[in-house]
């Protein structure tokens, strides 16, 4: 009988591993504030006295497309920033979700994608594949804009309402609760 203890003991332990070394790491918490201090890439958007609005959105980076995106410029509007890796399959297997949520809510919610944690022409064939070429992404090689928002792992997401809140969920969201916090940004 002990034998058989140990072996549904070891199974357990084995299986609580590999949960908590998949690709989203996160335990779904939700955090609240400010993001933190402000990487390398983002601008002074008045100092000590900027408000949560500036300091959010205090960032700009190049987008896949070549383009440099100011996010600063979207202060006073609802954001999601889906953080995401191209060789993460939760990410792909939500990327369609993702994707049909931000096409419901263009034109009253922002969404940018925030890739990491790979090679640049594997962000691209992500969102290639994945059909998430209705927003932007803003590819953050180095890492800076993850540990401004305080991500460790991917796919989380950060919300930011037009007050400049910024609220974070780490792991994956279906296409209901996705779009019911991108309907809470518009209402809220």
């Amino acid at each position: 009988m002990v034998g058989k203890e140990i072996r549904r003991w070891v199974l357990a332990v084995s299986v609580t591993a590999v949960l908590l070394t998949g690709c989203a790491g996160g335990t779904g918490a939700v955090a609240g504030g400010n993001p933190g201090p402000a990487p390398a890439t983002a601008t002074d958007a008045g100092g000590a006295t900027a408000d949560q609005s500036s300091a959010a959105l205090a960032f700009s980076g190049t987008t896949l497309t070549g383009t440099t995106l100011d996010a600063s410029t979207l202060a006073g509007q609802p954001v999601v920033l889906w953080f995401w890796a191209p060789w993460c399959t939760i990410c792909r297997a939500e990327a369609p979700d993702v994707a049909a949520v931000a096409a419901e809510f263009k034109g009253s919610v922002t969404f940018l994608g925030i890739p990491g944690r790979g090679p640049e022409a594997d962000m691209q064939a992500f969102v290639d594949q994945t059909g998430t070429t209705g927003f932007e992404h803003v590819v953050d090689a180095d890492g800076a804009l993850w540990q401004y928002f305080g991500v460790i792992s991917q796919p989380s997401f950060v919300f930011v309402d037009s007050a400049g809140t910024a609220s974070s969920f780490a792991g994956s969201l279906p296409a209901d609760a996705l779009r019911q916090a991108a309907s809470d940004l518009v209402s809220g």
